[in-house]
């Protein structure tokens, strides 16, 4: 996992096309003028989801795990706590879906904060529990973008 500010996206753009295009169209992107839902950037290769909610208590959240896509989280607007933990050290309790590219996991990792501007890079090794409140539920704007592994 990398977890930056967007300001530093170009020292990222090295690890290959797709995360360049990845990261130069979250910064180059005014989300303020788009409404939720799924953009293509390069068809189903690269596709960005603009997602509107409220942060949940970390009791709620879930691990999730994917194999056929990175993913690269940017926080637009609020904060939340994104939870993190390699593969290996969580336990399967959904198994892999390979339509919906997830499998949901059980076990403890550490928490980072995703801030306004800052990005995590989210590899198929890195588990991840998005969306947990700091605090208090409070609403956020997440920018995913869907980075299929070729």
């Amino acid at each position: 996992m990398i977890v930056d500010s967007i300001e530093n996206a170009g020292q990222y753009y090295c690890i290959g096309t797709r995360i360049e295009k990845a990261l130069r169209y979250l910064k180059e992107t005014d989300f303020s003028t788009m409404k939720p839902g799924r953009y293509e950037i390069e068809g189903s290769n690269i596709y960005v989801l603009l997602l509107e909610y409220d942060t949940k208590p970390v009791v709620e959240g879930k691990w999730e795990a994917h194999r056929k896509y990175i993913d690269v989280q940017y926080m637009e607007e609020g904060a939340e706590l994104l939870g993190y933990s390699l593969l290996s050290n969580l336990e399967v309790i959904r198994e892999y879906n390979a339509e919906d590219d997830y499998a949901l996991l059980k076990g403890k990792g550490d928490m980072i904060t995703l801030n306004s501007g800052t990005f995590a890079i989210l590899y198929p090794a890195d588990a991840h529990m998005p969306g947990m409140e700091l605090g208090a539920p409070k609403p956020v704007i997440k920018v995913v973008v869907k980075i299929l592994i070729a």
